[in-house]
């Protein structure tokens, strides 16, 4: 059954890939699993049709039968169980692999949004600048500790999985803000992500979506 998800019908980023559904794409991509994708609208996205799908009015979404998920952790992770190719067959290297998707998300995403808030929807505020410096220090604190882990390492644990696909796209975040330079092991890390042939699949596929005119009622 070919699974379908959901995407913005104009990203904010302009199809850059930061959009949450590229993470997810690039999980399909990976495993070689057919999709299609319904886009929606920033209004479609707060109706009751949509909210049964995502109670917190986001993308993407995943549906494939009976099952609807939200949230690209869970989503990826169901992928990377279902089909060969994101997870280890080990099963310590598997709870590993996961461990670091958990991570990704959990640890490392949250000053990055944090910054990411700060930047663009806080940057009118009087009190942002006198802030920024500390949200700032926050994730060079997480960085340091991730690219000390990684040290010269291609991927996080060995062979790419799962864990690298939601590390690199969260780290994805920082480009605009010139932190990620700081660390070369972790730009080169995240440039290794970004040229595998699935993530360039997914990144196509969302950008064409952004750059293509939309047809008129």
């Amino acid at each position: 059954m070919t699974p379908t998800i959901t995407a913005f019908e104009r990203s904010p980023d302009g199809g850059k890939g930061l959009a949450r559904d590229t993470r997810v794409r690039w999980a399909l991509e990976e495993v070689g699993q057919p999709y299609a994708v319904r886009l929606v609208s920033f209004q479609a996205m707060k109706e009751p049709a949509h909210l049964a799908l995502h109670p917190f009015g986001q993308i993407p979404t995943y549906e494939e039968g009976d099952l609807a998920l939200f949230e690209t952790g869970s989503i990826v992770l169901h992928i990377a169980e279902r089909h060969a190719g994101l997870l280890p067959d080990d099963a310590n290297a598997r709870a590993r692999a996961i461990s670091w998707m958990l991570a990704a998300v959990n640890t490392i995403e949250a000053p990055i949004l944090e910054l990411v808030t700060a930047r663009i929807l806080e940057s009118d505020k009087p009190w942002t600048w006198e802030r920024l410096p500390l949200v700032m220090d926050r994730v060079r604190d997480r960085l340091r500790q991730l690219a000390a882990r990684l040290g010269d390492a291609d991927w996080l644990d060995g062979k790419f999985s799962a864990g690298d696909l939601m590390m690199v796209s969260v780290l994805l975040r920082l480009r605009m803000s010139g932190i990620l330079d700081e660390f070369p092991n972790l730009a080169a890390y995240v440039a290794r992500g970004e040229a595998r042939p699935a993530y360039k699949r997914a990144f196509a596929a969302q950008l064409a979506v952004n750059t293509s005119e939309l047809p008129t009622a």
